[in-house]
């Protein structure tokens, strides 16, 4: 079975950056990667290679910054008080999730001078191109629960219960 639309895909897979530094590996945490494809649950850029592909395939892709976290945008990088944190200790390099005009963001700390704090809101990932190992496990059709959640259950999920509690 291809990889189409309103099909739940498994996969594994190692991402590294640009100078081979492994950012992420569902190998070594022995979980598969499980997505609804054609519902914006991975990468466009992602999707879009994996798009017609079989179970068993292996693939190497590599997404540029636009295909992936998009472009490092300097302006997202501001000044802040340090009251706006929480935490006692800040060092440059901890990140903090806050809620930002399109949802939750992830925050990184620059540098941290007396009560004011230099922020820096791209995704971390922002700007670099990231180079995926991937190893497709299984496709399927997704139940008519998944389709309504738009993404996989857990396995051992009553589909039939989840369907019934959606409210027309």
């Amino acid at each position: 079975m291809s990889i189409t639309a309103h099909q739940v895909v498994t996969l594994h897979y190692v991402l590294t950056d640009e100078s081979g530094q492994i950012l992420d590996d569902s190998q070594a945490r022995e979980t598969p990667l499980e997505y609804l494809h054609g519902h914006d649950n991975v990468l466009p850029g992602l999707e879009q290679t994996l798009e017609g592909q079989q179970a068993g395939a292996e693939l190497s892709v590599t997404l540029m910054p636009a295909q992936a976290y998009g472009t490092r945008n300097e302006d997202l990088v501001q000044e802040v008080s340090r009251n706006a944190f929480t935490a006692e200790e800040l060092e440059p390099g901890m990140c903090f999730q806050t809620e930002g005009e399109a949802g939750p963001q992830i925050v990184t700390v620059l540098e941290v001078v007396g009560d004011h704090v230099l922020v820096d809101t791209n995704h971390p990932l922002a700007g670099q191109a990231l180079r995926y190992k991937i190893k497709i496990l299984e496709v399927r059709e997704a139940t008519r629960a998944e389709l309504a959640k738009g993404h996989p259950l857990p396995p051992g999920t009553d589909h039939a219960k989840v369907e019934d509690r959606k409210v027309l």
